[in-house]
């Protein structure tokens, strides 16, 4: 197989966030089936490979570069049009569009549907992201009533619903970095997670919401929203609930109801096994060697197949009014 270059812009600092963690970590993955590093474009770090030298390089036909990072994707396959690449899609949304030449790894049911319908000549994979084995309910204690993070949260949650809440019950609200969230996730009887209100403003979409699974595999309640690559795998009414439900006070009641009976869900394992560590270096495996398949195609083949662009789309619709109308007035 090529050798796998994960672009980000930096591999800290400034471009921390769980965008990155969940690049690192499909990187790790890969790192069981390919020789994979990390290449930083904006960022220079002492301890990792920089953009600009790698282009200096000879045989980088041996190379696939994974692009991701949302904002930079339009200009790195620009940049990067000469050589094999592979974009990582986690979020949907970004104002750009890809070439067919460039294969399309989604982390969500949601998001491939999304390329599947704007980019129809691409070849496109589902790899979900990884849920940590460490995410299991331990059967601890469960001393906080409600566990928020305030990253994400929508402006109804922390400054309507949370404040009427803490009259009530016991409320652990997180603005900062937890390095032991599983420990968190078992001490809490119901999770809150409203991003949708986030994601609008940021003009894309959630691209997997890790958080309310790690929470459900640890046994927690989850009210949640269900925008983007959320509505993947949750189930309100099966396996959660949907938050911001009609009104403030109805949210109230089936929260408090919920904290009252105190019954941690229990999803079985094969829930979770679909995003766990075996099942994604599986998948992963599967869609590296068709990659290289394509990539060794590529080389002597030029794409044929007719783009679905604007101007087609809009020349396809005149087809197809004509046709009506030929059949109408002209039989």
């Amino acid at each position: 197989m090529r050798q796998l270059y994960f672009l980000v812009p930096g591999t800290g600092g400034k471009f921390a966030c769980g965008g990155l963690w969940a690049e690192l970590k499909t990187l790790h993955l890969a790192q069981q089936i390919c020789s994979a590093e990390v290449v930083t474009y904006r960022q220079r770090e002492n301890t990792t490979l920089f953009l600009d030298d790698v282009l200096q390089q000879k045989n980088l036909e041996n190379i696939i570069f994974v692009i991701s990072w949302g904002f930079d994707v339009g200009k790195l396959a620009t940049r990067l049009k000469p050589y094999h690449v592979i974009y990582h899609a986690h979020s949907s949304g970004y104002p750009f569009n890809l070439p067919p030449g460039i294969p399309i790894i989604t982390v969500s049911r949601n998001t491939m549907g999304y390329w599947g319908q704007r980019s129809p000549n691409s070849l496109i994979y589902y790899l979900p992201n990884q849920i940590s084995d460490q995410f299991q309910n331990l059967n601890l204690e469960r001393d906080i009533d409600l566990l928020v993070q305030v990253r994400k949260s929508s402006e109804y949650l922390l400054q309507e619903l949370i404040p009427a809440l803490r009259q009530q019950c016991h409320v652990c609200v997180v603005d900062s970095y937890v390095a032991d969230l599983d420990k968190l996730f078992n001490r809490a009887k119901v999770y809150l997670y409203d991003s949708a209100e986030y994601w609008a403003q940021q003009g894309v979409s959630e691209g997997f919401g890790l958080q309310p699974m790690e929470a459900m595999a640890c046994g927690c309640q989850v009210f949640s929203s269900v925008n983007g690559g959320l509505s993947d795998y949750l189930d309100p009414g099966f396996n959660c609930h949907k938050i911001a439900g009609y009104s403030l006070e109805y949210d109230m009641q089936r929260i408090l109801k919920l904290i009252k009976t105190a019954t941690p869900i229990n999803l079985s394992e094969q829930f979770f096994s679909e995003y766990r560590t075996a099942n994604i270096i599986q998948r992963l495996t599967v869609i590296l060697q068709e990659a290289n398949e394509f990539f060794d195609h590529k080389q002597n083949h030029s794409s044929n197949i007719p783009s679905l662009t604007k101007m087609r789309v809009k020349t396809l619709q005149l087809q197809r009014i004509w046709s009506k109308l030929k059949q109408k007035y002209f039989r």
